[in-house]
């Protein structure tokens, strides 16, 4: 079992230092033309009446697809897959334009800027958020989707610290207000300075910055106070989806820098810790819950297509 497990770290590792450094392997066919360049997505075919449109988001990887076919997968077993629309946006990065020689009208990031709300390089800065905003705005528009009832946004690792950054900070209001499902993050956007670790601050003088907590806030939070957001952001529907084998404090694909290792040792506990933070400071105020999933670690189809997850997905 350690042998097995050591391997698929290596290959793990492997697998996301070539997608940082040389590139994605698969490039979304579709083309999401938004006000600042065209958008690379990957999108379900669409079902004569859609009712509910899940917005999937890739991790580090930035595999699209396969986040798409686990969409599908989990809507089929739902029984939703004649009622749904997935959209699974790809952030590519300048990796990715000079590997694939893709055109300059595409919009793509600096590395994993893109994870942060940041700025795109190209062709014109736009927020990663700012994306989520006008997909969002789109799937909402009365005339173009006259049935949708609900929108769901969801990310499992690096795609789960997308969605809970971008609740965070989100302008709204939204004409449908939409779910939000964190699976899995190596970490958390705090409010404040409160830490459920012990450490010491001047050995770890960012953990309070953004994207761990409300300092040095992106361009696209301008305008907003750290009171605003907190205030907006308990207001959300938000599930946090937890595997309760995601246990592993070596995990390749874990956070392991000082600021995230302040918010627990592993991803479980980094949940656990925040959902508590929260419930202290926002006692019975939240339409948020946390929910665990047996027997999965850090495996998104597995998290997603579990009874828990599908629920999480389609459930009211």
């Amino acid at each position: 079992m350690m042998k097995w497990a050591a391997w698929f770290a290596l290959v793990l590792g492997s697998t996301l230092a070539q997608a940082n450094e040389h590139g994605v392997n698969v490039v979304a066919q579709g083309r999401l033309q938004l006000k600042g360049g065209a958008m690379a997505v990957d999108v379900s075919p669409a079902p004569a009446s859609i009712q509910r449109v899940l917005i999937i988001l890739h991790g580090r990887l930035r595999n699209a697809d396969t986040y798409l076919h686990s969409a599908e997968k989990a809507a089929g077993q739902a029984g939703q897959l004649g009622t749904t629309l997935i959209i699974a946006p790809q952030f590519l990065n300048e990796q990715d334009v000079a590997r694939h020689l893709l055109p300059n009208d595409l919009l793509r990031w600096q590395g994993n800027d893109w994870m942060a709300g940041g700025l795109s390089t190209g062709p014109h800065p736009v927020s990663s958020f700012q994306v989520l905003d006008d997909i969002v705005a789109r799937v909402s528009d009365r005339q173009q989707f006259p049935e949708v009832q609900q929108i769901v946004i969801a990310g499992h690792s690096g795609g789960a610290q997308v969605v809970q950054r971008y609740a965070l900070l989100a302008h709204g209001p939204f004409r449908i207000n939409p779910r939000f499902v964190v699976a899995n993050p190596s970490s958390y956007a705090y409010f404040d300075e409160q830490r459920p670790m012990a450490f010491d601050a001047a050995s770890c003088p960012g953990f309070n910055h953004w994207k761990y907590g409300l300092k040095n806030l992106p361009a696209y939070a301008a305008g907003q106070t750290p009171a605003q957001l907190e205030d907006n952001y308990i207001k959300r529907d938000i599930v946090y989806l937890l595997g309760q084998q995601d246990v592993d404090p070596e995990h390749p694909a874990l956070d392991k820098s000082c600021e995230a290792q302040t918010q627990g040792p592993y991803r479980l506990l980094r949940g656990h810790f925040f959902f508590d933070y929260l419930t202290r400071r926002h006692p019975g105020e939240m339409p948020q819950r946390l929910i665990e999933v047996p027997g999965i670690g850090h495996d998104g189809s597995g998290m997603f297509n579990s009874p828990e997850g599908l629920k999480a997905l389609f459930g009211q």
